[in-house]
């Protein structure tokens, strides 16, 4: 997670698919009755609903959907005639000064086990996200009596829609499929092609870079600083061939341009794959920048910075106003490049870098003996 928040800037992805895990779980273990108020979302109408959004065709007419609540309770010109006949004992009340509290909408207020009623100004927040959010791409409400709805609500206002504190990286098509999938029901599988796209860009993409950010056992003043001590040892071979093969020395000095060479090669060669050769022999590490930090006066905002990164339903990743950030930016480069270390506990990442170590060894021994043997061929110079 570390990985994905301070490198990859990207966490989302995964804490969405925790999410979704969870969610996964919590559904089935819900009784069958209120499961059955969330029908599964069929990849017939995934079909039919990607071949809209790519076709652009007309949304269905508000007509429709009156016609549907025809003959029913929901019905609004027969609860206008209802109201017209006779005295409907279930009307609001109308609103006086000091009736404010209960005069409350519905919609504005959240259900608890307890029977009773509680404003939370965080939930009408993501209920209006995701009502413009519907609105957006077309859709209409969904009913509130189903499972999980608002949680539903949480997550298109987060993950899904415009503007969101996570926003996931989605087509428009892949959004409107969504929020039409979810319109209808809550189950599950209305996220079946969004998180077929997230699971794919962790196991594609940052699976990938965090094995190779892992590798790197330096920071990057480290391994800068690797590299330029690598490309000296080229240039001070290169410089020892080359006097040697204009002076009178015999042939057998300019062989040892091929230690510069070696040393040269080796470093440069870990060093581009973000490795210090130095570091590796001891099987050191750097701290990472937000590790330095993290001393026992620091123990609380390292696990409140954990329980937050964690938190699937939470505000945005954003670390630009944690403590080590400033205090970082305010070493020096050469205390960054001698940063405090720290043993590698984990046995197949020392074995990646053994495997990326020993490739260097063998790409310098053959680099180094083929230059060497070429400033051996020359002719002798002679000059002093």
């Amino acid at each position: 997670m570390n990985f994905l928040i301070y490198i990859e800037h990207a966490a989302e992805n995964l804490q969405f698919f925790l999410w979704y895990q969870d969610y996964v779980r919590r559904f089935s273990e819900l009784p069958s009755n209120e499961q059955a108020l969330a029908p599964v979302w069929t990849a017939e109408q995934e079909e039919r609903a990607l071949a809209a959004q790519a076709g652009n065709g007309p949304r269905p007419p508000k007509s429709d959907v009156n016609g549907m609540f025809k003959g029913t309770d929901f019905d609004p010109r027969a609860k206008s005639h209802h109201f017209e006949t006779g005295h409907n004992p279930f009307n609001t009340p109308p609103r006086t000064p000091n009736g404010e509290k209960d005069s409350i909408a519905p919609s504005a207020t959240a259900w608890i086990e307890d029977g009773s009623t509680m404003q939370s100004s965080g939930s009408r927040s993501y209920g209006k996200k995701a009502a413009e959010a519907f609105e957006t791409a077309g859709q209409l409400q969904p009913f509130t009596i189903r499972p999980f709805q608002e949680e539903i609500s949480r997550v298109i206002a987060i993950y899904i829609g415009d503007g969101g504190a996570r926003q996931l990286n989605l087509s428009a098509k892949e959004r409107n499929v969504l929020l039409e999938a979810l319109s209808k029901t809550t189950h599950p599988s209305a996220f079946r092609s969004v998180i077929s796209t997230v699971e794919w860009s962790l196991r594609h993409q940052a699976h990938p870079n965090f094995i190779r950010w892992t590798i790197c056992n330096g920071n990057r003043p480290r391994v800068l600083f690797a590299r330029g001590l690598g490309i000296g040892g080229i240039v001070g071979g290169l410089a020892a061939a080359i006097l040697l093969t204009l002076s009178s020395a015999g042939r057998g000095w300019r062989a040892l341009s091929a230690i510069g060479f070696f040393i040269g090669i080796a470093t440069l060669f870990a060093a581009v794959k973000g490795m210090c050769v130095v570091l590796h022999g001891m099987h050191h590490r750097h701290l990472r920048p937000w590790e330095l930090f993290a001393d026992a006066d620091d123990a609380s905002f390292e696990t409140e910075m954990k329980k937050d990164s964690f938190d699937t339903l939470g505000s945005s990743s954003s670390y630009e106003d944690e403590p080590w950030v400033a205090k970082y930016d305010k070493r020096n480069v050469v205390r960054k490049v001698f940063d405090r270390e720290v043993w590698i506990q984990e046995p197949a990442l020392r074995q990646i870098q053994d495997t990326i170590f020993i490739q260097a060894i063998v790409v310098s021994l053959i680099l180094s003996a083929v230059a060497a043997g070429v400033f051996v061929a020359l002719p002798k110079g002679g000059y002093f």
